[in-house]
């Protein structure tokens, strides 16, 4: 594969730039970097399919983004469930997936969201016989070959390293589905704060074994639990459950000298950006605008207690070239203040016309590279 751009001009390693930019000191220009794109951009785009570009990796590559990397760890369900078909349809599948949910998918792969159909973890008995089995922090396939990690990312690296620290109730969410979840919280709410203490648990079992040997520059996390209105758990459970938990993963992390922590969580997050920001987490990723708001709103009213990375509006990268320089435009202050990196507000869409992308890659570097 032959990249298609050079990586922007730079004075600075990747590492350096990064943790500058995300803690308000000079840099050599913006750190450059996407969120990936849909499956069917590697079909649609040309630039793509000519290249043999199947993965969010290679395209990082052949645009010459900068390097950011991430640890994850096995802190969620282990094993998994079984995943397979349990029928087939006209245009459909029905299937068991990896958390146990009955889903139907189409059968020509295309990306959406799955029409989730029942889930296999209901009452207090179901999640009793599912942890016994799938949730125990004893399981040898949670010790991490801490070893090799040092050997992959080097105390001498380039690039910013993070530490991935799951998910507080956002992969609850998958497990219950939507409608499961927010029925749990009123009529099995002990049931709930288990499975939220247990994640945190095996989390932190997780940072345990890492956060001695390796020097990380942030934590990551995942926890999709809000839509265009608002969240879907209460606000009170997030501040008297969620936020708890947080909490402790946050004291270690900062011990370990760690004090920049993204949660990717879509939809507005507004309702609970408080109690997030109380629980430890500083940042958000990858931003939606159109479930949320502008970044700049809450850059202003947080001040820069608050990070974003992200939050250019996926809709205005596909409206034209006209649309991009404007909403670019916006951006400009957000990144000259520092704390924000701009790039598209989730997954490329494909709907964004391959000329368009390449006019949007070429104009953030002209307005954010090196003069």
């Amino acid at each position: 594969m032959i990249p298609c751009r050079q990586k922007w001009k730079g004075t600075m390693t990747d590492r350096e730039r990064f943790n500058n930019q995300m803690h308000y000191r000079p840099v050599d220009r913006c750190f450059n970097m996407e969120f990936g794109y849909w499956n069917e951009n590697y079909e649609v785009w040309h630039m793509f399919r000519d290249n043999g570009i199947t993965c969010e990796k290679q395209a990082n590559e052949f645009f010459g983004f900068d390097r950011i990397e991430v640890v994850s760890g096995k802190n969620w369900m282990w094993p998994p469930f079984e995943e397979k078909v349990v029928e087939e349809r006209e245009n459909t599948r029905v299937l068991i997936n990896a958390d146990g949910l009955l889903a139907e998918v189409p059968k020509d792969g295309h990306d959406t969201i799955p029409h989730y159909m029942a889930p296999s973890i209901v009452t207090p008995d179901d999640w009793k016989k599912c942890k016994e089995e799938r949730f125990r922090v004893d399981d040898p396939a949670r010790i991490v070959d801490v070893e090799a990690l040092k050997k992959q990312h080097p105390a001498d690296r380039d690039y910013p390293l993070g530490v991935d620290c799951g998910s507080m109730i956002g992969k609850i969410r998958d497990m219950l589905t939507f409608e499961g979840l927010a029925y749990a919280c009123y009529d099995y709410p002990d049931m709930v704060e288990d499975m939220v203490e247990t994640c945190c648990v095996l989390v932190e079992h997780f940072l345990d074994q890492v956060l001695p040997w390796i020097d990380f520059d942030y934590a990551s996390g995942w926890e999709d639990i809000c839509f265009k209105n608002g969240p879907i758990v209460t606000v009170d459970f997030f501040k008297n459950v969620v936020m708890p938990r947080y909490k402790r993963i946050s004291r270690k992390l900062r011990q370990h000298g760690i004090d920049l922590w993204y949660v990717d969580c879509d939809g507005d997050v507004r309702f609970l950006l408080p109690y997030f920001m109380e629980g430890g987490v500083n940042c958000l990723f990858p931003f939606e605008v159109n479930g949320c708001a502008h970044p700049g709103e809450l850059l202003a009213e947080y001040g820069k207690d608050l990070r974003i990375m992200g939050g250019f509006d996926k809709m205005q990268l596909g409206a034209g070239k006209a649309a991009i320089r404007k909403y670019m435009e916006s951006l400009v202050p957000l990144v000259e203040r520092g704390g924000y990196i701009p790039f598209c507000d989730h997954r490329c869409p494909p709907n964004v016309k391959e000329e368009d992308y390449l006019y949007y890659l070429d104009l953030k570097e002209k307005m954010f590279g090196m003069q």
